[in-house]
């Protein structure tokens, strides 16, 4: 275990890049400042400029923002291309044997893909789609292993001009259900099987599942031969992956589409109610993954090798994975498999084996990994990492210092990125050659980026440390365009509460004397205890900080006086506790908050317990922990749920 360097959430210490890296970096003190002044100066004009220097396009733009029917934006509206063309043909005429896929599976068998190759692949499915009848502007699902094949399928459906939506093959049948019926999707595409942590994932049987229930018909499913699992095929629908494209030509002519065609939906997970498809365009999204991958990536197509760990069914795995990266011709990592199998050190062997340059991944899977203990990163040769990145909620300081510290060396920066599924790709992280880091902050927002922080009125607030909403007051380009069927949605969640004066993230936030910014959590899972404001990541932080814990996760619950008490779910590195032992743990964590924040956030209640509700990306779900610190019974969907019996044991433990 790491020996919990010193760092609590009172982290005040800056983490300056190191001069080596600044001196080779995409960006440096002098570009920085001359986007952010030219995105000052002439808002259209900086994106216009970047468009044309990062897209390729078959029909220029002559229109840049429409802000018309504000809040629905349109960027680039009138120009035409393929999403496909920018990943992939661009490259072929100087890098047609640039690598840009290396595969590997948890049996350790590895597999590398050219531009070429991933060329030859796309083009035979994409033809192949069009032959069973898939157009321009159809949906596709797919419901796929971590493998290259879920990347051809994404950019064949771009290529053809279909829209795909990504469901993440961690999913239940019924939720899958709902997204095909949502979208009315004309094919789903899958794999008899997916191995995962010693496991066999029955994709193939799901979707069946999915089929049978479903009011919607689907013609077409197409099954990629990926696990050797006997699998039932449906006569006259289901269709091997594997025959289809034996045969087809390795050409298929991408087809261009508007600016502002729907490349794909996600939908969003883990609330209860039915989900919201989030719908991305095309040209905007692109060029906002584009951008990113240079300026907050750092990222040198010649010689990195870029690792993502999200999987593609996440916006991570959409930008991080298929688009951003294949957009400026690099390399990626991509791996199917658990992170702990057989050990703590997979990563860290993956990592070492095929020299990972740039390493971005959650703080669920930072956590696990430094409980599992310093040992196994210790292991590995990880010299070939020169960045670290961390995604998906905000990072503690203690797990930050531990990957600065342990996987880092304290030689690499550390970009801690926020963004969502709406925003398309970062929009506040450092700029790593720029950018001082401090340990659980996202730092500052992206050049033509325009985020604030405001009131409950939507008055900006301007005090440092005071929290509020996070806001973004300008439209960009990589944003969500409406929730697909359902425009009102749109308009309700992320532009009501302020008039349509701003995009509204459900995010608190507070911005230091520095003008940092650090995310205290959805605005949900902000408590409100007598008449104060308190980030649940805050109180969470400083928990994790004491020796003996792993992980913390904070809940409100009604309390006749204060409003809300706190209670906290604790998961220790050792056995839990009980007894008088828990007593004395519990003692020992309400003084280090007092210590960290105040006595204002000393949790009313500690319970120890051996895990906590997950869903399969490893977000712990808070509404269900709320459920239960009610003493309710949870009657939510728990579809997502990682580890169904979790529910009735935390009814039970820890009292």
């Amino acid at each position: 275990m790491s020996n919990h360097l010193e760092s609590t959430l009172e982290e005040t210490r800056q983490f300056a890049p190191p001069v080596e890296f600044t001196k080779n970096a995409n960006i440096d003190e002098h570009n920085f400042k001359a986007l952010h002044q030219a995105a000052e100066a002439d808002y259209e004009g900086f994106w216009q400029r970047l468009a044309e220097q990062y897209i390729d396009w078959k029909q220029p733009f002559t229109k840049t923002l429409n802000a018309e029917k504000a809040p629905h934006f349109s960027w680039f509206e009138d120009g035409q291309m393929n999403a496909s063309y920018n990943c992939i043909d661009r490259h072929l005429e100087e890098n047609a044997e640039h690598t840009a896929i290396i595969f590997e599976n948890e049996q350790g068998d590895i597999k590398k893909y050219t531009y070429k190759n991933v060329h030859d692949e796309v083009c035979r499915l994409a033809n192949a789609l069009n032959l069973n009848n898939i157009k321009t502007g159809d949906r596709v699902i797919l419901y796929m292993p971590m493998v290259p094949q879920a990347v051809f399928a994404m950019q064949a459906c771009a290529r053809i001009g279909a829209t795909h939506s990504v469901v993440f093959g961690g999913f239940s049948a019924e939720a899958l259900k709902d997204r095909i019926e949502d979208c009315k999707a004309k094919m789903v595409i899958t794999a008899d099987g997916s191995m995962r942590g010693g496991k066999l994932v029955e994709l193939k049987a799901i979707v069946d599942k999915a089929l049978e229930n479903s009011e919607h018909n689907v013609p077409t499913v197409l099954v990629l031969k990926n696990a050797n699992n006997e699998v039932k095929m449906q006569e006259n629908r289901d269709k091997w992956w594997n025959e289809e494209v034996a045969g087809m030509s390795n050409y298929f002519s991408p087809i261009a589409v508007p600016s502002e065609h729907p490349l794909f939906i996600l939908y969003t997970s883990g609330s209860t109610g039915k989900p919201k498809g989030i719908q991305h365009s095309t040209a905007g999204y692109l060029l906002h993954a584009t951008l990113t991958m240079k300026w907050v990536m750092d990222f040198k197509p010649e010689t990195d090798l870029f690792w993502c760990t999200a999987d593609v069914g996440w916006i991570t795995g959409h930008s991080y994975v298929c688009y951003g990266p294949l957009s400026c011709g690099g390399t990626i990592m991509m791996y199917e498999g658990g992170p702990v199998t057989p050990d703590a050190g997979r990563f860290w062997q993956i990592c070492e084996t095929h020299k990972v340059s740039i390493f971005y991944t959650a703080p669920t899977a930072i956590r696990a990994l430094m409980k599992a203990g310093d040992q196994f990163p210790n292991k590995y040769d990880l010299s070939s990492i020169r960045l670290l990145g961390t995604v998906g909620e905000p990072i503690n300081p203690e797990a930050w210092m531990w990957y600065h510290h342990t996987i880092g060396k304290e030689k690499i920066p550390i970009i801690d990125t926020w963004w969502q599924t709406e925003t398309g790709a970062s929009m506040i992280a450092p700029i790593p050659g720029v950018i001082n880091a401090k340990p659980g902050s996202c730092t500052k927002p992206l050049p033509g980026i325009t985020a604030m922080v405001v009131d409950e009125q939507g008055t900006p607030i301007t005090e440092p440390n005071r929290g509020g909403h996070l806001v973004i007051e300008k439209p960009w380009p990589s944003m969500l365009r409406t929730v697909w069927g359902n425009d009102q949605r749109y308009l309700d969640t992320y532009w009501a509460q302020f008039d349509n004066r701003y995009y509204v993230t459900g995010d608190n936030a507070r911005i230091d004397e520095d003008g940092f910014v650090w995310i205290m959590g959805r605005s949900d899972d902000v408590l409100n205890v007598s008449g104060h404001r308190l980030g649940t990541m805050e109180i969470e932080s400083a928990i994790v900080a004491h020796q003996s814990v792993a992980e913390a996760a904070i809940i409100g619950t009604p309390h006749d006086v204060k409003g809300e008490a706190i209670l906290a779910f604790v998961i220790c590195i050792d056995e839990c506790p009980k007894g008088k032992k828990a007593e004395q743990r519990a003692k020992e964590l309400r003084q280090q908050v007092t210590k960290s924040i105040g006595a204002i956030a000393k949790p009313d209640e500690i319970r120890f317990v051996d895990s906590l509700p997950k869903t399969r990306s490893g977000k712990i779900m808070r509404r269900l922990l709320r459920t239960i610190g009610k003493g309710e019974k949870v009657t939510q969907d728990t579809s997502t749920l990682e580890n169904p019996g979790i529910i009735e044991k935390l009814q039970t433990q820890g009292h």
